[in-house]
């Protein structure tokens, strides 16, 4: 005689679990990932456990995407205004009682030793799109001052430890919440015609205003000679320009189709600085050629269309603005990695997602996707 409440199995209990996840978008985290691994094997193969701690990354990297994916969006505005708190409390502590490596002060020991600005890539979108739910049906001129003013404190801070990298992709992120948040283009233009002429004066006048003798303000040293560098790195071609020669050589070689995989040259033969990092893109593209980087774009353009589509699709103005700077975050990591990389934009040491090796970068990578999955699944749910 059978029980008239079966005990449900294991997979039972778990299946609840995924129901409602974006089936697309975890394909295409799957497709990148999977181009992420097979470069990490090339770039990494005479670089000890590289291959290895990738792959260990991205499994973290998975099961906090998992984890996130659980917490609903109201609990996640929730955690905004702590997780910024907290976030700008570190810091100020960073800048008060940090670690300094090589000129920089990035780090604090907390028992462990962590990189404080690092949660501002998740709690700064998390406060703006807080902010403008609290604002929303009547956000004002005044609501985006505050907006902007709530992305510089922590901004600035992160700039003068100096992490200029770090810095822009906070600043993107805030950034993408204000303009979604309905920013006016009468706003928006004036700051992008002041930045094309600028852009364009430098670069006429790059001879003249990178003299030994020529003063910066409101740049350091070393971010002076980052943009000379870009201007024209066969000025140092054997030191600041060496990272941005080797890294379009490598992508010059690899023509259409790549000399094929763990045949790169300027890989194996370690002419590529930071070839499992920064630099990965290079020996991708040396061994795969503009072909595989057009797969690596495609997949990189359907992580960016999928993104926005869950944030069109939102319930509320707090999951649209969330998913839809999120989504965009991730295009500027890849179009800074790619730029600078290619030598179109100064090294600032961006990595590229899912590709570049780097704990943390995964991490960040995982609680992103972790917080798409959460307003995809929520939605479904809602609609279910």
């Amino acid at each position: 005689m059978r029980p008239a409440f079966e005990k449900p199995s294991l997979l039972q209990r778990a299946l609840p679990l995924f129901r409602g996840f974006d089936a697309p978008l975890l394909l295409v985290v799957l497709l990148l990932s999977a181009i992420g691994m097979t470069s990490m094997y090339s770039a990494g193969f005479d670089h000890g456990t590289r291959f290895i701690d990738h792959g260990r990354n991205m499994l973290l990297a998975a099961a906090i995407l998992f984890v996130v994916a659980q917490i609903s969006p109201q609990r996640l505005m929730a955690l905004a205004v702590p997780l910024y708190v907290i976030g700008v409390g570190l810091l100020v502590a960073t800048a008060l009682i940090g670690i300094t490596k090589k000129g920089a002060t990035r780090w604090l020991d907390v028992g462990i030793v962590i990189q404080p600005s690092e949660i501002l890539k998740i709690a700064m979108p998390l406060m703006l799109a807080w902010w403008f739910q609290r604002r929303e049906g009547q956000v004002r001129a005044l609501d985006f001052v505050v907006a902007l003013l709530i992305l510089a404190v922590p901004v600035g801070l992160i700039v003068k430890q100096p992490d200029l990298g770090t810095a822009i992709l906070v600043m993107a992120a805030g950034l993408f919440v204000i303009f979604f948040a309905g920013l006016s283009w009468k706003l928006i233009v004036p700051v992008v015609v002041v930045a094309a002429v600028a852009i364009t004066v430098l670069v006429l006048s790059g001879d003249a205003i990178c003299q030994p003798d020529v003063q910066w303000p409101l740049l350091r040293e070393y971010q002076r000679h980052r943009v000379c560098t870009l201007l024209d790195p066969t000025a140092d071609p054997l030191g600041k320009g060496f990272h941005i020669i080797q890294g379009m050589i490598a992508i010059g070689s690899g023509g259409v189709l790549g000399k094929g995989f763990m045949k790169g040259t300027q890989t194996h033969l370690e002419f590529i600085p930071e070839r499992t990092t920064d630099f990965i893109f290079a020996a991708y593209a040396e061994e795969f050629g503009l072909l595989g980087c057009i797969g690596l774009l495609f997949g990189f353009l359907c992580l960016i269309v999928r993104g926005l589509m869950i944030a069109s699709e939102a319930p509320n103005v707090f999951s649209r603005l969330l998913a839809g700077a999120i989504t965009m975050s991730f295009f500027t990591y890849a179009f800074v990695n790619m730029g600078m990389v290619s030598g179109i934009l100064p090294v600032v040491g961006v990595p590229l997602p899912f590709v570049s090796y780097g704990g943390t970068a995964m991490v960040t990578l995982g609680l992103g996707l972790g917080i798409l999955m959460s307003i995809a699944k929520n939605k479904r749910l809602v609609q279910g």
